[in-house]
């Protein structure tokens, strides 16, 4: 029987980064990500490619987010669920590493 794990809480302050067990190739607009443990292929669209090079780098996710924000016409509030979102896709699948800091750290 699979282990069951708990998913990732991820949250503004917690800090993200592409996993070493995936790798990317750029398509056009597009970016495919391959998780080499499972084989399995994700796709995704240019303003989720931008997103996936910024992750080249441990970063906070506000930090992500005041990026996306200032680059795009979007609500900050729609930019981070939506980004959010993302980012949990993404854990589940292994793509990226997600590492949790304490509540009031620098990020506010």
């Amino acid at each position: 029987m699979a282990e069951k794990v708990a998913p990732t809480v991820l949250s503004e302050d917690s800090i993200v980064v592409a996993a070493t067990q995936a790798v990317s190739r750029a398509t056009g607009d597009e970016t495919v990500l391959l998780q080499l443990e499972s084989g399995r292929y994700f796709s995704l669209d240019a303003i989720g490619s931008v997103i996936w090079h910024q992750l080249e780098r441990p970063q906070c996710v506000a930090e992500l987010r005041d990026r996306i924000v200032a680059r795009y016409e979007v609500d900050k509030a729609r930019c981070e669920r939506d980004l959010l979102a993302l980012l949990r896709e993404l854990s589940a699948a292994r793509l990226i590493n997600v590492t949790n800091t304490p509540s009031g750290g620098a990020h506010e």
